[in-house]
């Protein structure tokens, strides 16, 4: 199963100044991603699990964006059992920056 980590303060900031609505669909996208194992998220069409080519974290790990909502994604990159959330964004192409 997948474990979340949502700690980032960035993150955060960012989730919880979302309108109500998008604040449930992203809600829902976590409350799904509760409920599957690492290989379902990596094929899941809806969630669109993508490899940013053009950055890396502090310590060189691999980040990725997947699909909160119809409006936003998120950055995040994989530690053994845990999704770690780095931001939230608005838009797909801010998300590669």
């Amino acid at each position: 199963m997948v474990r979340l980590d949502l700690n980032n303060p960035e993150f955060q900031a960012e989730w919880f100044a979302l309108q109500k609505e998008d604040f449930i669909a992203t809600r829902n996208t976590l409350r799904k991603l509760r409920s599957m194992n690492w290989n379902q998220v990596y094929r899941d069409k809806g969630l669109r699990w993508e490899k940013i080519q053009s950055v890396k974290t502090d310590k060189g790990r691999e980040l990725y964006t997947i699909r909160m909502s119809q409006k936003h994604r998120a950055v995040v990159y994989r530690k053994n059992e845990f999704m770690i959330f780095v931001s939230l964004h608005p838009d797909h192409d801010s998300a590669y920056k």
